[in-house]
């Protein structure tokens, strides 16, 4: 096979490649990550532990977040944070009319306060570092 045709042939397979490619980020854009924060009340750190452990278990259950595993780590201020994936904007706004998914966000919110990253003394910081959070 002659230089040319060769690049030719490099050329169709870049191109299918990257055709390829498009098709999975536009499938990847479709998700959200979301970093949630939870500032357990004193006291509440062990009922907290067991709403989250349903909280993961109805999102999938309602096809509403990805397989990916959520990632729990912890604040220095003791703020829990759960990062997961939702599998679309229309999963987010789904879960807000789910009666399951409503009653475990406000079962939470009365043994917690929800809160922002801002609220976080590692927020100042570069590169912040956080302790891994197991339930």
């Amino acid at each position: 096979m002659s230089t040319s045709k060769k690049a030719i042939e490099v050329a169709k397979n870049q191109k299918s490649q990257n055709d390829d490619l498009k098709g999975v980020k536009y499938f990847m854009n479709q998700s959200l990550l979301t970093i949630a924060l939870y500032k357990p009340y004193i006291g509440k750190e062990q009922e907290l532990n067991e709403i989250l452990k349903t909280h993961v278990f109805t999102l999938r259950d309602e096809n509403l977040i990805t397989s990916l595993e959520p990632i729990r780590i912890i604040s220095e201020n003791g703020t829990v944070i759960e990062i997961f994936e939702w599998r679309s904007e229309e999963a987010k706004e789904h879960a807000h009319n789910s009666n399951q998914v409503l009653t475990i966000w406000n079962n939470m919110m009365e043994i917690a306060e929800m809160t922002s990253l801002s609220s976080l003394p590692e927020a100042s910081t570069l590169f912040p570092n956080f302790k891994p959070y197991s339930l």
